[in-house]
């Protein structure tokens, strides 16, 4: 990461230039044409590709590489998503940036609704001139995103300062922590649309499940089943459901030998009981649908190594991060979708 942040703060605006000079002048004169863009997105759906056109306007006029950007906006959507009354966005917006009157004004700015550049520096807002228009509004993408990245890149361009300015403006390490994922699964596969799903066991294997959320436990005391047991035999391998980044892997004295996947909506995705893991996998690595990443066991309630206390199966879960806290949610209808959704696919392609 750190030679892909070097390379993006001394020559992106080089390497963007042409592709993204016409949606610079696009995005001064107030829209987009989805149509106007290079080659290399031009499989993404139009929603995407619209975004990554921002995202690369906002990236030339700031030098931060368009992946950090991107990310920015995910996090901020995945919030808005989880607190979608006290973060309202409007209907027709590409972002997910939310930011309050108060905050874009200023505190002690009389007048809530300003839109002057200079007077909501002077109250210490954080609305900006994104678009090139001379006016601060929060009711424009452009002025938006530019706003959020010129609060992050206050103390510098560096990973660290970023970093820095990112907590300063969010004051949270979650916050950070996420922006950062994300621009690396963004870089990874250089687009936006990263929304396909698998079911976590192959589909020609022996396995069966039902909804189990919610079911007493009483190892370690008494609790509620937060997720869904996919009981299938031993050995049997356990697939990535999305791409994402290995949060956590390792020993859990509940989920025996466990792995913990973030995606790119703020859902941890988590594996429990398995029998061992994909050795070249390591916390910080990338993966995605249908990698396998383990197998099913019986592994968990004891120590290190406890083995056999149920039969084997797979316990998946699955949390939403909302900002400071994170909370679990039946995942039993996203794994009959993707199960149906993956039996589809394959029957198109025979």
């Amino acid at each position: 990461m750190p030679q892909n942040w070097r390379r993006s703060c001394g020559s992106m605006k080089v390497l963007l230039l042409w592709s993204t000079a016409a949606s610079l002048f696009l995005l001064c004169m107030g829209g987009f044409d989805s149509t106007a863009h290079g080659s290399e997105i031009a499989s993404e759906p139009n929603s995407s590709l619209q975004r990554r056109q921002l995202y690369e306007a906002i990236s030339l006029k700031t030098g931060i590489e368009w992946q950090l950007i991107a990310a920015i906006d995910q996090y901020e959507r995945t919030l808005s998503h989880a607190h979608p009354k006290s973060r309202p966005i409007r209907k027709d917006a590409l972002t997910g940036i939310f930011i309050t009157d108060t905050v874009w004004s200023g505190a002690l700015n009389p007048e809530k609704s300003d839109t002057d550049p200079a007077s909501i520096r002077f109250f210490h807002g954080v609305g900006r001139d994104g678009s090139g228009d001379g006016i601060a509004d929060r009711g424009k993408d452009e002025d938006l995103l530019y706003s959020v990245a010129a609060q992050a890149l206050q103390h510098g361009s560096t990973e660290e300062d970023f970093s820095i300015g990112l907590w300063e403006y969010y004051h949270n390490t979650r916050a950070v922590q996420r922006v950062m994922q994300f621009a690396k699964l963004y870089r990874t596969f250089d687009r936006l649309d990263l929304s396909e799903h698998a079911f976590p066991l192959p589909l020609g294997s022996v396995y069966s499940f039902r909804s189990t959320w919610g079911n007493n436990r009483s190892w370690g005391g008494y609790r509620i089943h937060e997720g869904t047991d996919i009981f299938a035999r031993s050995g049997v391998p356990v697939r990535s459901t999305c791409y994402g980044i290995i949060e956590v892997k390792g020993w859990n004295a509940f989920g025996g030998w466990r792995m913990g996947i973030r995606d790119l909506n703020n859902l941890y995705h988590y594996y429990a009981h398995l029998s061992g893991y994909d050795k070249k996998l390591k916390a910080g690595d990338i993966v995605r649908p249908g990698q396998i990443i383990g197998w099913v066991g019986s592994s968990g309630y004891g120590r290190p190594g406890t083995q056999g206390k149920f039969p084997p199966h797979l316990h998946y879960g699955v949390y939403r991060d909302r900002g400071l806290v994170e909370w679990a949610f039946d995942p039993y209808p996203m794994l009959r979708r993707w199960e149906r959704d993956e039996r589809k696919a394959l029957r198109v392609h025979r």
